[in-house]
């Protein structure tokens, strides 16, 4: 039986991140300024090289060309032996050809016979027999490693001085041999020192590695703090305590989001319970059959009740998730007085005895009406319930500032301590004085504040002139 063919590999995505490449920093580190100084060594030694070997055969090319003049200079004041004894030292040798062909040479070296040198034309005597003055310097010419100047005199013989130039090269291969020796242990010692200087240098790293490797372990707030922020290093670590804090934080948040979700679906069970409890109760008296028909109409009454009351609370955690995933809001310029007044007489309405009024300019706004409606309702109806159903409510509206409306709405009830204000706003919380009232869900206010952030604004709980709680939204104009 054949193999199988194995399956193609998934081709990689064009936008996929190129694998990271775990290579030492350190050994790249160090290997780089390696490279590097090796490179400074050859650019430094070629330089040298180079500029060294100019120098000297100038010098010596510069060295012939002056005796050259000083033995034009000197002709015919000394004798011939005694021009040439002048100008044969230091390393230069001297072959003079007199105008009778006699030849007088000093030195160890000769005149190559291939020399390209031009002899230059010869200057005429000097005033009174004297010597000639000097002419310009006769060309340097270079047959091998010999350097050599032949200078036609004023008497008419010619002087030839030759040099060796091997002495330069030796100079250099001496020079070039001292550098690369040096180069090589410099490199040498930089490798040794190199490794445990890097590391040093790296150590932030390792402790960056090591804090990483402690918060993976559990020790969430490890931090590394660097002593020295400004430099690459530390703003590094800074960068990366930051990032540290940032995913603590939302840890920490996850888990008290997930905690409050728990949290709440518990409180949704319980309230829930309630009224199906409440209407599975009612249905199977129903069932059972009842004589009475008074009985009967006051089950079918409860069963009616509490279905409203498991659906109002259903639709208020509907509610709130739509705000927690966005409301989506329809905004148009509305009178937020009118909102109010329209609100006040619907309360009224539902509310027999309890008198809601609406004070204040009217005031303009882009909002949804429906919804800043739902808000105020909800704040008029947990007032006129806090002050009994003889309560006065009062409603004000205002604008701080042209590009805030705010409204107030205070009641005569016995007011929100200080330390409830913002547990009133948390979901299915209800104060003590809330809880004999089984309408209420503890959705309402969550739910009030809720709206008004998506529009921007904000609803709180403020101190007012009386002993009634006065709760403060406020909208942005625009």
């Amino acid at each position: 039986m054949s193999a199988a063919p194995a399956a193609p590999a998934p081709p990689a995505r064009p936008d996929a991140p190129a694998p990271l490449r775990a290579r030492s920093l350190r050994v790249r580190v160090t290997v780089v300024v390696l490279v590097f100084v090796a490179g400074m060594l050859l650019v430094l030694g070629v330089a040298t090289d180079v500029a060294l070997g100019a120098r000297l055969e100038g010098e010596l090319r510069s060295r012939l060309a002056d005796r050259a003049s000083f033995a034009a200079y000197l002709v015919g004041s000394v004798d011939d032996d005694e021009l040439v004894e002048q100008l044969a030292s230091d390393g230069i040798s001297v072959s003079l050809t007199t105008a009778d062909g006699q030849v007088l040479r000093r030195g160890p070296l000769q005149p190559g016979a291939g020399s390209t040198a031009a002899p230059a034309p010869a200057p005429g005597p000097g005033p009174a027999g004297g010597p000639g003055p000097a002419g310009p310097a006769a060309p340097v010419t270079r047959s091998g490693d010999l350097l050599q100047v032949t200078e036609p005199l004023a008497d008419g013989s010619t002087i030839t001085l030759v040099a060796d130039a091997g002495d330069v090269h030796r100079t250099l291969v001496q020079v070039r041999t001292t550098l690369l020796v040096a180069g090589v242990a410099l490199l040498v010692l930089a490798a040794l020192t190199l490794g445990p200087v890097v590391g040093r240098a790296l150590r932030p790293l390792d402790e960056m590695t090591a804090t990483a490797r402690s918060i993976t372990a559990g020790d969430r707030g490890r931090r590394l703090r660097p002593d020295r922020p400004d430099t690459e290093l530390g703003r590094t670590a800074t960068a990366f305590d930051a990032m540290l804090d940032e995913v603590e934080g939302a840890e920490s948040q996850a888990l008290a989001a997930e905690h409050r979700l728990r949290g709440f679906l518990s409180d949704a069970a319980h309230e829930l319970r309630t009224p199906l409890t409440g209407v599975q109760a009612a249905a199977e008296r129903l069932l059972r059959g009842e004589p009475d028909r008074a009985r009967t109409e006051e089950l079918s009454v409860t069963v009616i009740r509490e279905a409203r009351r498991a659906g109002r609370l259903v639709d208020d955690m509907l509610t709130m998730a739509r705000i927690d995933a966005g409301l989506e809001l329809d905004r148009r310029p509305q009178d937020v007085t009118e909102l109010a007044e329209r609100v006040a007489r619907t309360a009224e309405l539902r509310h027999p005895g309890a008198r809601v009024e609406v004070v204040g300019p009217s005031a303009r706004a882009r909002v949804d009406g429906d919804r800043v409606a739902q808000v105020l309702a909800n704040l008029v109806d947990n007032a006129v319930q806090a002050g009994g159903p003889a309560t006065a409510v009062r409603v004000e509206v205002s604008t701080p500032d042209r590009d805030v409306v705010a409204v107030e709405v205070a009641d005569d009830g016995p007011g929100i301590a200080p330390a409830d204000r913002e547990r009133v706003f948390e979901r299915l919380v209800r104060l003590d004085a809330a809880r004999s009232r089984p309408s209420g869900s503890g959705l309402g206010l969550p739910i009030a504040r809720g709206i008004a952030e998506a529009h921007g604004g904000r609803l709180d709980v403020v101190d007012g002139p009386g002993p009634g709680a006065r709760l403060r939204l406020t909208l942005p104009v625009a």
